[in-house]
């Protein structure tokens, strides 16, 4: 009989690349590809830029880890993320961010992932974040604006449109078309 160890935060790391704990692993992820880095890119371009304009919290780019305290997952590594905790320097951010934001790679379709990108999205809810975003270069539905009180009740912005991350972030607005230069 084998005895699985419950993976720690200390555990995360140790880790080399984007890995988050879920139900107790440390579960890691593959790399994206060009188009997606290059959108989760300008988002956290925008979000950069809003902070050195209006500051109220810290535009966090890929790979960066949050700790959070729920039943089944301890941390989240979003693409993007505006975060209104305390800046924890070379550690892990303590809590969900404000605002995440996952932008789709070439394994993020299909049915099975479908499942796995709602229950993230229910679990940035339940650790706090207010708004998510699922953006999808591939769609007419390019981003898909999930907020905490309305869950299942995305908002949708497609070219040609502004999108926002109220009221996660007041104020902020990103043209959905900069996502594609």
């Amino acid at each position: 009989m084998s005895v699985l160890t419950k993976a720690t935060i200390e555990d995360l790391y140790a880790v080399e690349g984007k890995a988050e704990i879920i139900n107790g692993e440390i579960v890691k992820f593959m790399p994206t590809g060009i188009q997606p880095n290059r959108a989760a890119g300008r988002i956290y371009r925008s979000l950069g830029s809003y902070e050195d304009e209006h500051g109220g919290g810290l535009a966090i780019t890929d790979n960066a880890g949050f700790h959070v305290d729920l039943p089944h997952r301890e941390s989240f590594s979003p693409d993007v993320a505006w975060y209104t905790g305390i800046n924890t320097g070379m550690r892990f951010g303590e809590g969900a961010p404000a605002f995440a934001v996952e932008v789709r790679s070439e394994n993020d379709y299909g049915r099975a992932a479908e499942r796995d990108i709602e229950a993230k999205r229910y679990d940035y809810f339940a650790a706090g974040t207010l708004v998510v975003w699922d953006v999808d270069i591939l769609s007419d539905d390019v981003v898909k604006c999930y907020r905490w009180d309305a869950p299942d009740q995305p908002l949708i912005f497609r070219r040609g449109e502004i999108a926002d991350a109220e009221p996660a972030v007041p104020g902020w607005r990103l043209a959905v078309d900069h996502l594609f230069r």
